[in-house]
C-alpha cells in the first residue's frame, strides 16, 4: 500500500528564493488552466492544457520566466487539476465516498505552497535530498523510508516552514495485537472514554485560543499592504500551527496505541456537522477533531491488519444496560452516573456507552426494544410516588 512519510527541511536563503519562483510558476500555470477550463465549453485534455499553459507560455513574452525553473513541477501541478476536476464530478455523480467535493478554485500566494516531483526530478543520495534546478535540501530524517519514493512534494506552509512530503511503497504489518477489541465513547473535556473504564482527557486549548483571538484583534487593526501587518499575519499564523501540531500529536499517539493494543476498535458514527450547528459547542466540537482522529485510525489499521468497525449513529449506546440490556431511556445530558432498575449496578454513563459500542462493534448484538421477562423491573425499584398508566381507558394506580 501507498503511504506518505513527511520530513522538515531547512532551505539556505538562495533556495528559499529559488523555492519561491517555483510556487509562483506552479500557482501560475494552475490559475492559467483552471481559466481556460472555465472559459471552455468542453473540457480540455491534460496534454492540451500543458501545451497551451506551459510550452505555449513560455515563448510569450508575459511567461518567459516559466523557463527558469524545472518542468516537471508545472507539469504536475496541471495533472493535479485534472485530478481534482475528475474527483469534482466523480462526488457530483455519486462514485466519490464521502462529502461532497467543491470545483476547484484559483491559488492565492498567502496560502499554503507546494510543487511535486516526480522520478527524474529528484533524488536521495547518501541522507541528501536533490531537487531539480533547487539543490541538495538540509533534512531532519525523523525516521528511515521503508522503500524508494515513487514521488516527492516540497511544501510551505503559512508558518514559512517546509517539508518534504515522500510517496512510498510500505508492506502491511501482521502482528497478533494483546487485546480483543476495545470501544470508545469519543466526547469534548473528556477525548476518549474506552470500554476498559480508561478515561483519556483533551489536550487544552484555551491559552492557545486566547492568544490566536488578542492577535487576530491586532492584524484587523492593520493596514492591508504594510509590513506590520505581514508580521501580525505570521504571528497568528504561527499559533494556529502550534495548535494544529498539538491537536496532531495527540491524535497520533492515542491512535497509535489503540491501534497496536487491539484488533478490534469500535466507533460511533457522530454527525458532526448537525453537532457544529450548536453555536455554544462548536469550537468544541471542531478542535477535538473527532473525524480527524477516525481518519487515522481506519488509516493506521490497513497498516496493521487491525479492522475499525464504526456502528450506526442511531443505536441507543447510552439508553440501555451494558451488563443486563435493560433500556431506561434517554437521558439529561447533567446526569453522568446512573443505577439500573433491573440489576442495581451503578453504570458511569459514558463508560456504558462505551462497552455498548465494543458490544455492537464485534456483533455481540441485540435488539435494544425487547426487554424480556429477565430485564423486567423489581418492584423494590418502584418508589413511593404515584405513577398513571391508560390500559383499557381505565386510569390504574400503581404504589409500592
Amino acid at each position: 500500500m501507498k503511504l506518505r512519510y513527511r520530513y522538515r527541511v531547512y532551505p539556505t536563503q538562495n533556495q528559499q528564493t529559488k523555492l519561491a519562483q517555483l510556487f509562483g510558476c506552479c500557482r501560475v500555470v494552475w490559475n492559467d488552466a483552471l481559466a481556460l477550463v472555465k472559459q471552455s465549453q468542453e473540457f480540455p485534455k491534460n496534454s492540451d492544457l500543458q501545451k497551451s499553459c506551459i510550452t505555449q507560455a513560455k515563448r510569450t513574452e508575459q511567461r518567459s520566466w516559466l523557463k527558469e525553473v524545472s518542468n516537471i513541477p508545472l507539469q504536475q501541478s496541471i495533472a493535479d487539476l485534472g485530478v481534482a476536476i475528475k474527483n469534482y464530478f466523480d462526488s457530483q455523480k455519486g462514485k466519490r465516498k464521502g462529502a461532497a467535493i467543491g470545483f476547484p478554485r484559483f491559488k492565492k500566494k498567502d496560502n499554503r505552497q507546494s510543487a511535486r516531483f516526480r522520478k527524474g526530478g529528484f533524488s536521495i543520495k547518501n541522507g541528501k535530498v536533490y531537487l531539480t534546478k533547487i539543490g541538495h535540501l538540509k533534512t531532519k530524517w525523523s525516521r528511515p523510508l521503508p522503500s524508494e519514493p515513487s514521488s516527492v512534494t516540497i511544501i510551505k506552509d503559512r508558518r514559512n516552514r517546509y517539508f518534504l512530503s515522500f510517496v512510498v511503497e510500505a508492506e502491511v504489518q501482521s502482528s497478533p495485537a494483546p487485546n480483543d477489541a476495545v470501544g470508545v465513547d469519543l466526547g469534548i473535556k473528556t477525548f476518549a472514554v474506552l470500554s476498559t473504564g480508561e478515561k483519556i482527557d483533551s489536550p487544552s486549548y484555551q491559552k492557545l485560543n486566547r492568544k490566536i483571538r488578542r492577535f487576530q484583534r491586532r492584524l484587523s487593526k492593520r493596514l492591508k499592504g504594510s509590513k506590520r501587518r505581514d508580521l501580525a499575519r505570521l504571528k497568528v499564523a504561527k499559533l494556529k500551527a502550534k495548535l494544529r501540531d498539538t491537536r496532531k500529536d495527540f491524535l497520533h499517539k492515542l491512535s497509535s496505541r489503540l491501534i497496536n493494543e487491539n484488533q478490534v476498535i469500535a466507533l460511533e458514527d457522530l454527525n458532526v456537522k448537525g453537532m457544529i450547528k450548536n453555536r455554544r459547542l462548536s469550537r468544541a466540537i471542531s478542535e477535538a477533531g473527532w473525524s480527524e482522529f477516525r481518519t487515522m485510525c481506519e488509516a493506521k489499521s490497513q497498516m496493521n491488519s487491525r479492522e475499525v468497525r464504526v456502528i450506526s449513529r442511531w443505536e441507543p449506546t447510552s439508553q440501555y444496560c451494558s451488563d443486563c440490556s435493560y433500556k431506561w431511556g434517554k437521558l439529561d445530558l447533567s446526569v453522568r452516573e446512573i443505577i439500573c432498575l433491573s440489576c442495581g449496578t451503578l453504570q458511569d454513563r459514558d463508560g456504558n456507552a462505551a462497552t455498548n459500542i465494543k458490544n455492537v462493534g464485534v456483533g455481540h448484538t441485540h435488539d435494544t426494544k425487547w426487554t424480556g421477562s429477565g430485564c423486567k423491573t423489581d418492584v423494590s425499584a418502584v418508589c413511593d410516588e404515584l405513577s398513571t398508566h391508560l390500559v383499557d381507558e381505565q386510569l390504574v394506580l400503581f404504589a409500592s
